[in-house]
């Protein structure tokens, strides 16, 4: 049979024995909205758990308004979002100039002039202020108090100072957050790298048995911080993997969120009543393999598809090589998983998060990847390099009998789930 699979802005093909192939895991597809945009609007209208956006932005009169938006990581269909939010913020008194739009970077690089544009579109960015969050510029946080948790919360202070703050996202599986979006645009999104790193410092005891995602702490945590900063209102979206809108949910920072959660987790866990010898995984295409440190949550979901002492075969095209500077010296400073596992439970450190990630799989499992990165590169993520597919697929023909295979073409985004009969 014939597979194609994601890689960058291109796709992959391959031959596979059908009578091999366990299961294709895609998630339980729904068709997109027949018009968006008129999707969009009505949630704007009709929101979950709060009034609608016009009213709300009417009772405040905000002198300032700061909406939330995701990095370039991280696809979000901006042109069915942004026209009819900001036509309902001009309709109700908002002027251009009394909008700023901030890149909930997390602990990414903030985005250059030429990603702005890439990601948002010129016009926008020519008619409106954008600014980039920096986890590690102290200048532009503030501190917001302790969480229930114990930690400080310290955030970006355009958010905290906003007289209406608006966050924008796509509700997507998160492989220890449980979903994305939500609460996640103040907390990793517009926080600092200290408190990033000890709200995710919990993974390490979540990632192999993770709760359900109203009993997750680090979600939980998440939700605290999100409401101590004062979100007035979101617009999330769950997206198809044609990245076509089959909701929009608005409102509301907790019930609208979690009204999408409910559609995503149906789409996207996707039951398997047994693991295979072999996972053939690609992380989606461009921008979720625009990097290791994007691509690592395929890898993770493609474990729980694999046995132990199998083998996952990853596609993702990596244009970017690792992705994230403390990830990459703590893989290079590495000469054996066990290393980077020993390390994150010493010392816990964003980055490093990411190393712990892969190595805890490379430790199990062999991984093989197809991927724009040089042979020590790849060597360096405790991986083994080949020029394609069709070569990785009869390397683990040799050395499995007869191997069974999981295949997985939107690996970000689906979430095997092992069923009770297994």
């Amino acid at each position: 049979m014939l597979i194609n699979m994601k890689y960058g802005k291109t796709e992959l093909s391959f031959e596979i024995g059908r009578d091999r192939v366990v299961k294709i895991l895609e998630p339980n597809e729904r068709s997109g909205l027949e018009n968006a945009l008129e999707g969009v609007q009505d949630a704007l209208k009709n929101p979950i758990g709060t009034p609608p956006l016009g009213e709300l932005v009417r009772q405040k009169k905000p002198r300032d308004v700061v909406i939330i938006v995701n990095d370039i990581t991280r696809p979000t269909p901006y042109e069915c979002l942004l026209p009819p939010l900001l036509g309902c913020l001009s309709e109700n008194g908002i002027s251009k100039d009394q909008i700023t739009f901030l890149t909930a970077t997390g602990i990414h690089d903030p985005h250059t002039p030429e990603q702005n544009i890439e990601v948002y579109g010129k016009e926008l960015v020519d008619d409106y202020r954008f600014m980039s969050h920096c986890s590690d510029d102290a200048s532009s946080l503030v501190d917001m108090g302790k969480l229930s948790t114990g930690f400080m919360l310290t955030v970006n202070k355009l958010a905290v100072r906003a007289d209406f703050l608006i966050t924008l996202g796509v509700i997507m599986p998160h492989y220890f957050a449980g979903f994305s979006g939500g609460r996640k645009s103040i907390l990793p999104g517009v926080a600092s790298r200290e408190c990033i790193e000890k709200n995710h410092s919990r993974m390490l005891y979540l990632m192999d048995d993770l709760p359900p995602i109203e009993q997750n702490p680090v979600s939980l945590e998440m939700m605290e911080a999100a409401r101590l900063v004062g979100v007035d209102f979101i617009l999330n979206v769950v997206t198809n993997s044609k990245k076509e809108i089959v909701k929009v949910v608005a409102g509301d920072l907790e019930k609208a969120w979690y009204e999408g959660v409910s559609v995503s987790s149906d789409m996207y866990e996707v039951p398997i009543e047994g693991k295979a010898d072999v996972a053939i995984v690609s992380a989606g295409g461009f921008p979720r393999d625009i990097n290791v440190y994007q691509a690592q949550k395929a890898l993770d979901h493609a474990d729980k598809a694999t046995k132990a002492g199998g083998t996952i075969i990853l596609i993702a095209e990596c244009l970017q090589g690792y992705g994230e500077k403390t990830f990459e010296e703590w893989m290079r400073e590495a000469t054996c998983p066990d290393d980077v596992i020993r390390r994150i439970r010493e010392k816990f450190v964003m980055g490093g998060h990411k190393a712990y990630g892969i190595c805890k799989v490379a430790k199990e499992k062999e991984i093989i990847l197809v991927s724009s990165l040089s042979e020590e590169s790849t060597k360096g993520l405790f991986m083994r390099k080949v020029s394609s597919v069709e070569e990785a697929i009869k390397y683990v023909e040799k050395k499995y009998d007869k191997p069974s295979y999981i295949l997985m073409p939107f690996g970000s985004l689906t979430v095997p789930v092992l069923s009770a009969k297994s």
